[in-house]
């Protein structure tokens, strides 16, 4: 077996020492044993010395070759160290300890051409004509590219834990209104709220900027155009996004068979005015007096191929606003209730979609045709759906809003703009492959209105559109 490094060293430090130890006694010895003879043995001596001190040079030799091998030998191993301590070049993204954290959205394009201008936006928030409105227009509308951050695994205490998301598209508006403003929209915060979980029961609270429980959120009609503000909203179903807090409770939760749940919600209060948008500022509104929030209940029931749910709304608001003195238009206060049923159906190839709904009041969650008042409304939508082939889909809509046509005129100029009945019906064709969806839609839109509460105006506008889809 071959010797290390190490221990050779060892084996040869020793023999030098012996050897510097041993000569002094070697000389006293000699010297002792024989006083005559003390010319030949001193020469002998002399000779004997010269040999030694030639023996610990050779030592000297051995030893710092034997330093070089070690130092040449971990030179390399240093190395290797130090290229593994080295800090990857690679960027990492992190978050809190113990905290996931995922990236994902879409990028969406789309190509339309309009024969009116359309409430809410042209292009990809369109939703019925503007009344007696003239000339087309085209463009490519990209506004509803949309990304958000969710975050998972954040321990709390005892069985909960917790996670959250941060959800933004660009709908906030165009960058001023000069020549280039709108290759530039704007970014807007949609939600942003955080989940508190209890897996161990089914319980979920979520606290922050979220969807109202009135807003059909597993049953949109399906569009590549219409994201953001999808087909039917506003003229088909209700609902917005506010900031509040949630319970969701699993009622069989663990079972087998179709899951049920019930969410209970309360949420910031909301309306037009009084005194237009000079009270809305610092939340100022009718819909924020007397900290009346909006509260909300859902029962959802859900299986593997089809899903139901019925909701209500309640809130009260305060027209003479929230310093007690601003004139209050018609009567002092409103009360906003909504009821609501909606399902889905997928049998094979099919899908089915649809709601209706009824309230009073409903402005403030994008009821009445975004009108405000004491004012009566029904509405609802259908939407059936075929998928050819695994790529290959196509869908026909139909949406109806009908306000009360006495309160809105009684509300005219205190929050109703005299629109009685929109009709909204549309058509597409869709591909999807992989992380890739293109589409084309037409829409059409009738809006019957009023400017005076005597006259009736029909306004009809449609929308041709080529949409395209990137998820990651």
């Amino acid at each position: 077996m071959s010797s290390s490094p190490t221990s050779t060293h060892n084996r040869l430090l020793a023999l030098g020492i012996a050897c510097a130890l041993g000569l002094p006694l070697t000389l006293h010895a000699q010297a002792s044993s024989s006083g005559d003879q003390t010319g030949a043995r001193e020469q002998q001596l002399e000779q004997r010395v010269n040999q030694l001190q030639q023996e610990l040079e050779q030592i000297k030799s051995l030893l710092q070759q034997q330093k070089a091998i070690v130092a040449s030998q971990a030179k390399p191993t240093a190395q290797a160290q130090s290229v593994t301590a080295a800090p990857s070049s690679k960027p990492v993204f992190t978050s809190a300890p113990g905290v996931s954290v995922a990236l994902h959205g879409f990028i969406s394009a789309s190509a339309f051409s309009q024969s009116k201008s359309f409430t809410y936006g042209n292009g990809q928030n369109a939703e019925y004509p503007v009344p007696g409105s003239h000339g087309s227009l085209s463009g490519v509308d990209v506004r509803s590219t949309r990304f958000w951050l969710d975050f998972s695994g954040a321990k709390l205490t005892g069985n909960w834990v917790g996670g959250g998301r941060i959800e933004m598209d660009f709908f906030g508006g165009f960058n001023g209104t000069g020549a280039y403003s709108q290759q530039q929209p704007t970014p807007r915060l949609r939600q942003a709220y955080m989940d508190l979980t209890n897996p161990l029961t089914g319980s979920t609270v979520r606290i922050g900027q979220q969807w109202d429980l009135m807003f059909p959120l597993d049953n949109i009609p399906n569009s590549l155009t219409h994201l953001a503000f999808p087909l039917g909203f506003g003229t088909g179903f209700v609902g917005w996004r506010f900031p509040g807090i949630v319970w969701m409770q699993e009622l069989n939760h663990g079972s087998s068979g179709p899951l049920w749940r019930l969410d209970l919600g309360a949420f910031e209060g909301s309306w037009n005015g009084p005194d237009g948008a000079v009270n809305n500022t610092n939340y100022l509104t009718a819909g924020n007096v007397g900290f009346r929030p909006q509260v909300e209940a859902r029962l959802h029931v859900q299986d593997k191929d089809w899903l139901a749910y019925a909701a209500a709304h309640w809130s009260r608001v305060d027209l003479r606003g929230v310093g007690g003195t601003a004139p209050a238009p018609i009567k002092p206060d409103v009360k906003s209730v909504g009821y609501e049923v909606g399902g889905q159906w997928k049998p094979d190839a099919w899908i089915f979609k649809g709601l209706v709904y009824s309230g009073q009041g409903l402005g403030e969650i994008f009821g009445d045709l975004s009108q405000f008042g004491d004012i009566a409304n029904t509405g609802g939508f259908l939407q059936a759906g075929y998928s050819f082939t695994p790529n290959w889909s196509a869908n026909v809509f139909y949406g109806i809003s009908k306000p009360d046509t006495d309160d809105v005129i009684r509300w005219m100029g205190n929050g109703a703009t005299g629109l009685l009945r929109s009709r909204q019906m549309a058509l597409n064709l869709e591909y999807a492959a992989g992380s890739y969806e293109l589409g084309m839609e037409l829409m059409h839109d009738t809006l019957d209105s009023t400017s005076n509460g005597t006259d009736r105006k029909t306004t009809s506008g449609n929308q041709l559109s080529l949409s395209a889809l990137y998820h990651f």
